[in-house]
């Protein structure tokens, strides 16, 4: 499938809009809204790197019904905790950060909270969250967007991944470095980024696969470098 573009080559950052608009007609257009909890959130993502989303929520499920609060977690021994989560990937190092990051909240927070951070600014919240054990990038982003609407965009594997192919970031530009790119591009708007991020996300695990892409679904393939060159092999 083919949308329509000028035939002028295209910037990249109209390439970039262009994808956007097309992929919210496909996928419709996002509203605002927590999904969890600030601090089920962080936790949650935390548990997320590498891992299903089912086995996310089992892990953090069983966390809590083992344990029964964010107090009981953070006093939990170790290997208890590890078993508890143990249908996340690396739960050996995730159990020992949260137990850091959920210690640290209370010491200073007095509770499980982080809704504190809603009235910071976006650098200094960014800085507070990634100064938290474990807590990399794209959890920082993912809390701040979900939750607090503030301007930043999570790229993730799939993000990264569609990103590249269309020849809106390069082949060398890590998901880091993709974070403050792909932000660059867009209008510093809460809903554009949300639905920008979800939109990028969903193609990536359902179009715009991992090996070889099903471009004949994708709206997108008269815009994309990949696409170009690998014409025979998606078709």
């Amino acid at each position: 499938m083919a949308g329509s573009a000028d035939q002028q080559p295209l910037t990249i950052k109209e390439k970039t809009w262009i994808s956007h608009i097309r992929l919210q007609e496909l996928y419709g257009e996002q509203e605002l809204g927590n999904r969890r909890d600030p601090m089920r959130e962080l936790i949650s993502t935390m548990l997320s790197h590498r891992t299903t989303h089912a086995d996310e929520e089992k892990a953090y499920r069983l966390m809590h019904e083992r344990f029964g609060s964010w107090e009981g977690i953070r006093d939990a021994p170790l290997p208890e905790l590890i078993e508890a989560i143990s249908s996340s990937r690396f739960p050996e190092a995730k159990a020992v950060n949260i137990k850091k990051a959920v210690a640290r909240i209370l010491e200073e927070r007095g509770e499980a909270n982080i809704e504190f951070l809603r009235n910071m600014s976006t650098e200094d919240a960014m800085a507070w969250l990634m100064s938290m054990p474990g807590v990399g990038l794209k959890t920082a982003t993912l809390v701040l967007l979900f939750n607090f609407y503030k301007p930043v965009l999570p790229v993730d594997t799939h993000v990264h991944r569609v990103t590249q192919r269309l020849g809106i970031i390069t082949d060398k530009t890590t998901a880091e470095k993709a974070h403050t790119i792909l932000l660059d591009l867009l209008p510093k708007e809460a809903k554009v980024l949300l639905n920008f991020h979800k939109h990028f996300f969903w193609h990536g695990q359902k179009v715009c696969i991992w090996g070889t892409p099903r471009c004949q679904k994708c709206p997108l393939t008269d815009i994309c470098d990949w696409y170009k060159t690998n014409r025979k092999v998606a078709t």
